[in-house]
């Protein structure tokens, strides 16, 4: 049974990944103080005095669909510059633990798809039940999904369960976490632009089973400048013409996404934000190419022309370097504190105030990072408690 603290299940699809890696590997290094908490939005002053779970109360767990040891993996992130050498060496037993709860799983060729939730539906049941968890967050952190043709059988629960029955794959891999975390009342997240929770029938089971979620396309780089950028413009009545930008990824995410159907997905999370935000249709040309070389970093550059007062031309140009897997960690976490009280104050649904984490955010139009953020504290300080 649980004990009077409460302890909070994060299960990650895609553990073993860059991401999940550095979320893992920076919440047990906080715990034991081998690192100090930069980067965690939860820890500003205006949400410090808000209820949330401690890190120390979060057990990992997962899925994957490598076999790659999470202390080998956070060894190898460590030789790249994205952890600490260190700290990775020091966490290498407590990384070993955490492996030892994460599953391989993946879609056997024939298997119908209510087979595969079934089983991450027993795979979270039994984590929840092993580690005596409160609750369970899960965590989508996969690979970037094609988009998702619409079909008659995302409408409703009992349509979707009969297609999913059936031997045609009608979900990807994001929709299928979302339902079985559903229908083991977990919370979910989906740090990806894949369409995760974001079909009407998904919508309807989360809120039969009572539990919220959040999505989608965590907002780490080039669109978080632009979320902070644009307003600028807009207050300012200057008149942005065009708004160019090139992105350099190395990774698996930059491998994923030189695939055209999958760069669509992220090519659409990206764009809304300047339309939203500036309220007119913008020229947003936008490249990402592939460069294996880069590793775990990303590099953006972003041309912006704009017209003043008289009709004067005007540009800016940015550049943005950084460490993706460092950048997102930390909102993982965060996001897992935010609907692990959330679901404990009996919040249902998408939580659209959760909009400052995401580039693609679900139920809300607004997509100016500091309204996202006022929204985000006022939010927070509703779900009652105070630490």
């Amino acid at each position: 049974m649980p004990g009077d603290t409460p302890k909070v299940g994060v299960w990650l699809a895609g553990a073993r990944g860059s991401v999940a890696t550095t979320a893992i590997t920076g919440a047990l290094a906080t715990v034991q103080k081998l690192v100090d908490r930069t980067g965690l939005v939860t820890d500003l002053p205006p949400l410090a005095g808000v209820a949330l779970p401690e890190l120390a109360d979060f057990v990992f767990g997962g899925h994957d669909v490598t076999t790659t040891p999470l202390p080998h993996r956070a060894a190898q992130l460590a030789k790249s510059g994205v952890l600490p050498g260190p700290v990775a060496a020091a966490l290498a037993d407590d990384l070993s633990t955490v492996d030892s709860r994460i599953r391989q799983v993946n879609l056997p060729p024939g298997q119908r798809q209510i087979e595969y939730v079934n089983r991450i539906a027993r795979d979270l049941r039994e984590f929840r039940e092993q580690q005596a968890c409160d609750r369970v967050v899960v965590v989508n952190l996969t690979s970037t999904e094609p988009p998702l043709e619409p079909d008659p059988a995302h409408a409703d629960p009992d349509a979707l369960e009969r297609a999913l029955s059936g031997p045609t794959a009608v979900l990807p891999a994001s929709s299928l976490y979302a339902y079985a975390a559903f229908q083991e009342g977990c919370s979910f997240v989906d740090f990806t632009p894949g369409t995760g929770a974001r079909l009407p029938a998904l919508t309807q089971l989360a809120q039969a089973r009572r539990v919220p979620w959040a999505g989608s396309d965590g907002k780490t780089g080039e669109t978080l400048v632009k979320s902070a950028l644009a307003p600028m413009f807009a207050v300012r009545g200057l008149r942005v013409r065009s708004w160019a930008g090139t992105n350099l990824l190395g990774g698996g995410d930059g491998a994923t996404l030189a695939d055209a159907s999958s760069f669509a997905s992220k090519a659409a999370s990206k764009s809304r934000v300047l339309r939203e935000i500036l309220g007119y249709e913008v020229q947003a040309p936008l490249h990402i190419d592939f460069v294996p070389d880069l590793g775990d970093w990303k590099t953006a550059w972003d041309h912006i022309s704009f017209e003043g007062f008289l009709g004067t031309r005007m540009a800016m140009q940015f550049t943005w370097s950084g460490c993706d897997s460092a950048l997102a960690a930390p909102l993982v976490l965060d996001l897992a504190r935010l609907l692990a009280q959330a679901h404990a104050s009996g919040r249902v649904g998408p939580q659209e105030s959760l909009a400052f984490f995401f580039k693609d955010p679900v139920g809300t139009d607004d997509l100016r990072l500091a309204s996202q953020f006022d929204e985000l504290v006022a939010w927070a300080q509703r779900l009652g408690g105070s630490r």
